[in-house]
């Protein structure tokens, strides 16, 4: 394969392109412009899942035994929706596209984008339970980590995970708590852009929100239980902690980590991000703007130092 450094990928300028002309925003290119896979890059800035919080009402669309929420008319961007886009149990189905830029590999310091296209979907399936789908699909590019290495570009492996969530807050705190079964499943294109096993292992969210705060931590585990028996199996977990302000303008502050323990290495990788986005409307559709910055306190041997997070979300209100 062909190695082209220091240039951004195809997917990721017509994504770039796509987004700043849908908001009438203008993009002006600027002047001057060996880490072992990290399996679990799929997970990093994962959006929160969203599901939905109200009961089922006539007219919705219906599956055999669950129910999507039916659309109404809403705002295209409200403060209340605002807010609802930082509560994994909101009745919002979201179709997020996270770029994530990360620069430091290797010897040469070489840089990886990650376009992760995560579709949320909430079902409710009793009066009292939601579902929410979350599917996570990468798209890489990968520069080579050194000038003999060649770049790999192609799909990742999907994480796909399934909370369970009651309705209603729990307790009385109100905490919001979701929790199921979450799988790595080898869709990788390219064998340095996967883990070569299927993965399977529990997920978890549990979460407040108190004002314009929403504050809380999303974890899973993976274990490998079948693929290739060239590779290790995955043994590691993910912690995402977080917490979030939004204002009155539907602007959001949000500060996280997204940690991952690798338990064959004993290593562990700790990004630290500090992102803002922007809740507005391109006519009747709701979209949000983000964009964020990393810096890693921990990291294996190798791997990223620095790194920048670009989004777009659209969002589609009951």
């Amino acid at each position: 394969m062909m190695q082209v450094r220091g240039m951004i990928p195809p997917f990721v300028a017509a994504l770039l392109m796509t987004g700043f002309a849908m908001t009438g925003f203008v993009y002006a290119a600027p002047s001057d412009s060996g880490a072992a896979l990290r399996f679990v890059h799929d997970q990093r800035g994962a959006t929160p899942p969203h599901a939905a919080s109200t009961p089922p009402r006539p007219g919705v669309f219906t599956l055999p035994g669950v129910e999507l929420p039916a659309a109404q008319d809403t705002p295209p961007a409200s403060e209340d929706l605002a807010k609802k886009l930082q509560n994994p149990v909101a009745d919002l189905i979201s179709v997020p596209l996270q770029l994530n830029y990360d620069h430091g590999y290797g010897p040469d310091d070489a840089e990886r984008w990650t376009l992760n296209i995560q579709p949320v979907i909430p079902f409710s399936i009793s009066e009292d339970w939601n579902l929410i789908s979350r599917t996570i699909v990468p798209i890489i590019y990968a520069e080579g980590l050194s000038d003999t290495d060649d770049s790999d570009v192609g799909i990742g492996d999907t994480v796909q995970s399934l909370f369970f969530s009651p309705k209603e807050p729990v307790g009385g705190d109100g905490w919001i708590l979701g929790f199921g079964p979450v799988a790595l499943l080898p869709t990788g294109t390219d064998p340095d852009l996967r883990a070569e096993q299927l993965a399977l292992g529990p997920t978890g969210v549990a979460l407040r929100q108190q004002g314009g705060w929403t504050y809380g931590l999303l974890f899973n585990h993976l274990w490998g239980v079948a693929g290739s028996g060239d590779v290790p199996d995955v043994n590691a977990t993910f912690l995402q902690p977080f917490a979030s302000y939004t204002f009155e303008t539907k602007t959001t502050l949000t500060l996280n980590t997204e940690s991952t323990y690798d338990w064959r290495t004993h290593d562990w990788t700790i990004p630290i991000n500090l992102s803002v986005s922007q809740l507005t409307g391109v006519g009747s559709q709701p979209i949000s703007l983000q964009f964020g910055a990393r810096y890693y306190a921990e990291r294996p041997g190798g791997g990223p130092d620095v790194g920048l997070r670009f989004g777009l979300t659209f969002l589609f209100p009951n």
